[in-house]
């Protein structure tokens, strides 16, 4: 049961955000019923919540930049990290 899991947003290691899963204004169990109406959903999808805790970066007045590293961690479920690249 991940429903007050913490959610954490590092860039480069430094922690940009915290929230808990259990401030959401709905569920994952709502948000999971609601996205599979209409479209069987698979393994390995990934699903976002959108801004949680303190912000986002641009209400920090903080921007991510190429060559960046973005970790994005539910508690208890693991750590999305993607180094950020210049498009084309």
């Amino acid at each position: 049961d991940h429903t007050d899991a913490v959610m954490t947003a590092r860039v480069n290691g430094e922690e940009w955000s915290r929230g808990n899963a259990g401030d959401m204004h709905f569920s994952w169990g709502r948000v999971l019923e609601h996205l599979s109406m209409e479209e069987e959903l698979q393994p390995g999808e990934l699903i976002g919540s959108g801004t949680v805790g303190t912000g986002c970066g641009a209400d920090l007045d903080r921007w991510i930049q190429p060559g960046d590293v973005l970790e994005l961690e539910i508690e208890g479920i693991g750590v999305l990290e993607n180094r950020i690249v210049r498009e084309g």
